[in-house]
């Protein structure tokens, strides 16, 4: 027996071992009763065949959807099961300078639109592109995240893997890209690290799964019941709010998107046929897809403005010398065409995918009910070569009529959300950039939120282009808007946009910055979210009585904490 004091210093010191220390602290007293007189060596730690010496790795995700943290989220839950230290950093908060610090840096991050990074993982993006950083010590891999129809697939996973190469860092793993449904690629990748990070160890990692979530794109199935044009006939644009009905309930937050699969046209498929000499019914496999020429070329391929680097492609081809220019397949085939049928097949290898385009959800499951769906569409027209030409998915969804079917899916969007139903926002959003404005106030109407609500809205002329003027009307009259701000830039002598408006608000504006309002910022990226961006940080400089590097630094806390965000195209 022990005597209490000893006993209490043993107490005191075992108290807090863990059940492989208690288990060594046993062996070792063990074989001092067994050989007094011999210096017993600690016996070997146990062994676990699931585990491996633990190492400390950071796990970044850079995210606009949700789906990079769901799946950096997941990924690092396996691997602190497995023994080793994992930091989870999320790139919108993660400060560039603490690279330095690192050993092991993992980066999972989507693509959006045309290759641009994340809305809040443009900052470290912008950082380590924009500045010459030592990071010859850090060993790192990037597992990019996008969409292979698409023609910039996982760009900006492929430009953070050569930049970090580029400033002297060692990718111990390949880069790793994959499309929609990536958790076996996920599971893979992770399985890879473990065996390269623990590369020096006996212990290394077997049969990791991925985490069960699914991914995949849900397709859902409508027709229209509603397509209205809320421009008046004098109008010099057209602007089409759609109601699409469903018979499956349909899922999404305020602030999602609807995306679509636009079809090319017929007649335009049937020229191309007809120059060409191809036979439309014979099956070829590209992208992923075996399909007859002809469906192809109607559903899956995108031929009405070809990119330069396809022109390229289609010149090496045929042998003709093409400028740097952008034109349609038709209209390439017309000026340059090909020799044969068998020359044509080629030039079919090299299109891109036909890409989904993203249009805003203007309506409120709370306000219009689970089998409902609305979207604004602004029929795109540009000149091409000095011809008129109309956007292919603008063109394709405004010529819809009532009844008609149509496939789409929803994207949500992880930065674009609205706040506590008691707090304030603002809302910036011309044109078509109304749209999510319009779910955001249908939402706050329906569930009854305290918060209030400002808009800024513009356009071209009060009485052609004020889109939902009536639905915003009869918001300010029940109190559901407390301010409405309109500019409509062709009714003054001087144009006057939204920033003007801003700016004529400045001290109201920034006092509600500094009760917490957010604000959200929707429509065309260039000029306009340049703009009110500057104006914005104008008004905090002088309301706030702060330098420019302290307004900026202010909007940018109020981005990284959801108080600033963009839906801009």
């Amino acid at each position: 027996m022990l005597s209490e004091t000893k006993f209490n210093i043993l107490k005191q010191i075992s108290g807090d071992f863990s059940r492989d220390e208690t288990i060594w602290a046993s062996g070792y007293l063990a074989g001092l009763v067994a050989d007094p007189s011999t210096s017993v060596q600690p016996p070997q730690q146990l062994i676990h065949t699931d585990q491996v010496a633990v190492k400390k790795i950071t796990l970044a995700y850079g995210t606009e959807t949700g789906n990079s943290k769901k799946l950096a989220t997941g990924l690092a839950g396996i691997i602190k099961k497995k023994g080793v230290q994992v930091k989870l950093a999320d790139l919108s908060q993660y400060k560039p300078k603490d690279l330095n610090k690192e050993e092991f840096f993992f980066v999972i991050i989507s693509t959006q639109g045309e290759g641009d990074p994340p809305v809040l993982a443009k900052k470290f993006y912008d950082h380590i592109h924009e500045n010459e950083i030592d990071l010859t010590h850090l060993k790192f891999g990037v597992l990019a995240l996008g969409d292979s129809s698409y023609p910039l697939f996982c760009k900006t996973g492929e430009d953070i893997d050569y930049r970090f190469e580029t400033l002297g860092a060692q990718r111990i793993i390949p880069l790793k890209k994959c499309d929609i449904d990536y958790e076996e690629e996920a599971g893979n990748w992770i399985e890879h690290i473990f065996e390269t990070v623990n590369k020096t160890t006996q212990n290394s990692i077997k049969n990791t799964s991925a985490p069960k979530t699914s991914t995949g794109r849900k397709k859902y199935h409508g027709k229209v019941s509603t397509i209205i044009n809320l421009n008046d006939i004098t109008s010099e644009k057209e602007t089409y709010h759609i109601e699409i009905e469903t018979e499956e309930a349909l899922i999404y937050h305020p602030g999602a998107a609807l995306g679509i699969l636009p079809i090319n046209s017929k007649s335009v498929v049937e020229e191309i046929i007809e120059l060409t000499g191809i036979d439309p019914k014979k099956q070829i496999e590209i992208s992923k897809v075996t399909a007859s020429i002809e469906e192809l070329l109607y559903r899956h391929l995108n031929i009405s403005y070809l990119l330069k680097t396809v022109v390229a492609q289609y010149a090496k081809i045929t042998g003709h010398s093409i400028p740097e220019v952008r034109l349609g397949l038709l209209d390439l085939l017309r000026i340059y065409p090909v020799k044969n049928a068998d020359e044509f097949e080629q030039v079919i290898g090299v299109l891109t995918g036909q890409s989904p385009r993203l249009y805003s959800i203007s309506s409120s499951l709370e306000a219009h009910g689970e089998n409902e769906i609305h979207i604004t569409v602004a029929k795109s027209e540009f000149l091409l070569d000095d011809q008129k030409q109309n956007g292919l998915c603008s063109g394709f969804l405004s010529g819809f009529t009532e009844g008609e079917s149509l496939e789409f899916y929803i994207q949500e969007a992880g930065h674009f959300r609205l706040p506590e139903t008691d707090k304030d926002i603002i809302m910036i959003g011309p044109g078509t950039g109304i749209a999510p404005f319009r779910s955001f106030l249908w939402e706050r109407d329906a569930i009854g939120a305290e918060g209030r609500n400002w808009l800024f809205f513009g356009d071209r002329n009060f009485i052609s282009d004020f889109l939902y003027q009536s639905e915003m009307i009869d918001f300010l009259k029940t109190g559901t808007l407390t301010h409405l701000d309109m500019a409509f830039s062709r009714d003054t002598a001087e144009k006057v946009y939204v920033q003007h408006k801003l700016k004529q608000k400045a001290q109201e504006v920034f006092y509600w910055l500094e009760g917490g309002a957010s604000v959200y910022v929707c429509g065309t990226k260039e000029p306009m979210s340049g703009d009110v961006e500057d104006t914005l940080l104008n008004i905090i400089q002088d309301q706030g009585k702060r330098s420019k590097e302290e307004a900026l630094i202010y909007l940018e806390e109020m981005e990284l904490n959801g108080r600033y965000a963009k839906d801009v195209y």
